[in-house]
């Protein structure tokens, strides 16, 4: 499902227009993007939690040549899905 699919079903199963859907999943989009910039963690109850990891700055090696570069510290996003979630999914 993209971005324009998700809004179609938010526009079909809310029966808001289509452009009220857009700007629905625009601003959560748009939430949850800030509270993941502050580090803060996200959780959808029935769904899952959203949380920030910090990568250490560490050396890797290039697989193509073997040289040892520096690979900068870094910010990724993890996902735990909820017990719920699960199940639906099995």
């Amino acid at each position: 499902m993209n971005k324009s699919e998700l809004i179609d079903a938010v526009a079909e199963m809310t029966e808001l227009t289509k452009a009220d859907s857009s700007r629905a999943v625009e601003a959560v989009i748009e939430s949850l993007t800030r509270a993941f910039r502050a580090g803060d963690s996200v959780t959808l109850v029935g769904f899952g939690s959203f949380h920030v990891k910090s990568r250490k700055a560490r050396t890797g090696r290039n697989p193509k040549t073997g040289a040892s570069i520096a690979i900068p510290a870094s910010r990724s996003l993890g996902f735990k899905p909820s017990k719920p979630l699960k199940d639906a999914l099995n």
